[in-house]
């Protein structure tokens, strides 16, 4: 799921507040050489082929001009390597600032699974200029994804089905197999439409791909930064390559020990507490501002008017119909981040009174709302999410159990049935089980906050009591995503670890960031200005999230 995007101001700000919703040497020849040599057999499939272990990566400035880019094939399978057509996977790197001080190659991942990691790098190393000094900062886009070769699913329009259709709270039977078959619909649409990739674009294809990434920087080792799904991706690649990890920083943990299907149904709870513990009390201490409530009751009810309202009268924004499941949509991402609590306060209040809004600032805001979930997104997030590891395919199980998630947990329980829909009519998955333990590796920096909605503390906190030299830096309030939040004490252990290689003793805390005060500033140094600020609100994305 997408975290927010920095304040962005329109040129007319809504009088109500609103929420918007240098070329480089290539590598020497001897690059190839050395990627050759440095594949080996690890990771239960076989060695690379020479005509993939011995291209030559051609690095040519990216569109976005901080960034180098360039392409590398990878087979469509790695344990068959010669059937079907060969993948493109992008690539990208942001060479040391200090080639003097240079410690090697600190790769990094995105979130989702189904976001782009491309532009990554350079967010990174503009952030840190310790970390932009000491490494090659590298990143991907993961098969499937974004300027790599895509899986395809079903039309944007099939997707937004799937989560704006009906009142996903609604248990009667026709809703619930109405449910049912969209999900099935879906999947159905997913097999017809891929081209035969479904099997492949899983957790454990996209670790042979950065292995042999790894291989053509010439490097022996690298380090590794992700954040969200990305704990998945780097828990798995420091298993099935353990000798080729050397640094390891894992950031808002999913339970990478366990399984998708464990992992996604503790969700509901998160995102419930993260809610009513976290912004509904906000939101009452600021009801002088945001008028919805002084307690964190009274605020609560006003959101299950809204809602209500929303379910009688759809409310016709611009040509977006917004229903009850769109702003639940909207709440679940946008509490991902305790700076953006004034987001959607805002948007409480404008779809309350949409009359008082001007009619750019309304259409920009329908524009946000009006895809929770993107089709290409979708395609590449169940395809791994169904496929890394064994689900339920009991459809009566699911039921039962999204309609006690449902009522205890409505925030994020009420669209369970149809995440978990999908999975259970997906094709059985042949990808090999992968083992997290921590086994043969080099001690792993984890972080987590005690209340992120989406990669929740207890599944982190189980991942490190179950990987072997992991040390966890537990950090308060509920941001997902703490590294490069402007939190000093998170930073100082993340890039004492990276770059000094110091690994705390023991388990350690943080305080998290304290959460936003209407009229004053923000830790961006932006002011946060409730009657006349918009925000831009992405995308909304369903589970595992994307961090910063």
């Amino acid at each position: 799921m997408h975290l927010f995007k920095k304040p962005a101001r329109w040129a007319t700000a809504a009088a109500c507040g609103l929420l918007a919703l240098a070329a480089l040497p290539a590598a020497p020849a001897s690059a190839a050489a050395r990627a050759a040599s440095a594949a080996g057999v690890e990771g239960g499939a076989p060695a690379a082929p020479a005509r993939y272990a011995q291209q030559r990566l051609d690095w040519q400035p990216c569109q976005s001009g901080a960034l180098e880019c360039a392409s590398m094939t990878v087979p469509r399978d790695w344990y068959h390597p010669g059937a079907g057509a060969d993948l493109t996977v992008a690539v990208s790197r942001h060479r040391a600032a200090d080639p003097a001080a240079r410690r090697g190659v600190l790769m990094m991942a995105a979130g989702g699974p189904g976001a782009s990691g491309l532009g990554r790098p350079a967010g990174l190393a503009s952030y840190s200029p310790r970390l932009a000094a000491a490494y090659d900062i590298v990143g991907f886009d993961q098969r499937g994804v974004g300027a790599s070769t895509q899986v395809l699913c079903s039309d944007q329009d099939t997707v937004d089905a799937l989560f704006t259709s009906g009142d996903l709270r609604d248990r009667s039977p026709q809703a619930v197999d109405a449910t049912v078959k969209r999900s099935r619909d879906f999947v159905r649409d997913c097999e017809r439409r891929s081209g035969g990739l479904l099997p492949y674009i899983t957790t454990d294809q996209a670790v042979h791909d950065m292995d042999l990434f790894r291989a053509l920087l010439g490097e022996s080792k690298v380090s590794y930064y992700g954040p969200s799904y990305a704990t998945f991706l780097g828990a798995y690649y420091a298993t099935e390559f353990p000798r080729r990890v050397d640094r390891v920083v894992l950031d808002s943990n999913i339970g990478f020990t366990g399984s998708w299907q464990e992992f996604l149904t503790g969700q509901p709870m998160s995102f419930q507490r993260r809610f009513e513990q976290d912004f509904l009390p906000w939101l009452a201490a600021n009801d002088a501002t945001y008028h919805q409530g002084r307690t964190a009751a009274e605020a609560g009810a006003s959101y299950e008017r809204l809602r209500s309202s929303l379910g009688a009268h759809p409310l016709d924004l611009e040509g977006t119909t917004v229903t009850p499941n769109h702003l639940d949509a909207a709440a679940t991402s946008i509490i991902y981040s305790g700076d953006r609590f004034p987001d959607l306060a805002v948007l409480l209040g404008v779809l309350e009174h949409p009359e008082a809004a001007p009619q750019p600032a309304l259409a920009a805001l329908a524009e946000k709302l009006k895809h929770p979930l993107g089709a290409q997104f979708a395609a590449d997030f169940f395809s791994v999410i169904c496929q890394d590891t064994p689900w339920d395919h009991d459809s009566a199980s699911w039921v039962r159990r999204s309609a006690a998630d449902s009522r205890a947990y409505p925030m994020a329980g009420a669209r369970e049935l149809t995440f978990a829909s999908v999975c259970a009519a997906w094709p059985r998955s042949l990808a090999p089980r992968v083992r997290v333990t921590g086994r043969g590796l080099p001690p792993m920096l984890m972080l987590n906050s005690l209340h992120d909605p989406a990669t929740y503390y207890e599944g982190a906190l189980r991942a490190h009591r179950e990987t072997a030299g992991t040390r966890l830096i537990t950090v308060g309030g509920g941001d997902h995503g703490v590294y490069q939040s402007h939190n000093a004490c998170v930073d100082g252990y993340v890039e004492g670890f990276l770059v000094d290689g110091r690994m705390p003793a023991g388990d350690a805390s943080c305080a998290g960031n304290p959460l936003p005060v209407p009229g004053r500033q923000d830790r961006t140094g932006q002011a946060e200005e409730p009657l006349s600020t918009t925000r831009s609100v992405p995308t909304t994305a369903p589970a595992s999230g994307e961090a910063r």
